[in-house]
């Protein structure tokens, strides 16, 4: 089974040229990209039914990418979540985890440990 047979990786950030580049890294290896600059317009999306896995941002206006995971996980959704943060200390690395999060990456963070987390995130 290729990248593009495992559904739709869905992006949520503010940072459009993040948003951009992770879309980049993610259709280049075949991945089906769609990105979103809030967690309110990700939950609006029809493309949230289709969504494989979610690549999240942990601190962004209005609804946060913790908020938007522990929604989430109220609602019974059972969408694999990789954390980005560019503020990665051990609590908020424990708090994603304990809300169900499947990784939790550091800002800047490697394309490959992306790649490495989107995958265990989809085979799960």
């Amino acid at each position: 089974m290729g990248e593009q047979d495992t559904g739709i990786v869905s992006v949520v950030d503010d940072d459009a040229s993040l948003r951009r580049s992770v879309r980049n890294l993610l259709t280049s290896v075949g991945f089906r990209v769609q990105a979103f600059a809030s967690a309110e317009e990700f939950l609006a999306s029809p493309q949230r039914t289709h969504t494989a896995c979610l690549v999240l941002d942990l601190r962004m206006a209005g609804m946060n990418g913790l908020e938007l995971l522990k929604h989430l996980g109220t609602t019974g959704s059972r969408i694999p979540v990789v954390i980005l943060t560019a503020h990665g200390d051990d609590e908020a690395r424990q708090r994603a985890l304990q809300a169900g999060a499947v990784a939790f990456l550091s800002k800047p963070f490697r394309g490959d440990a992306l790649l490495d987390a989107v995958r265990t995130a989809l085979n799960r």
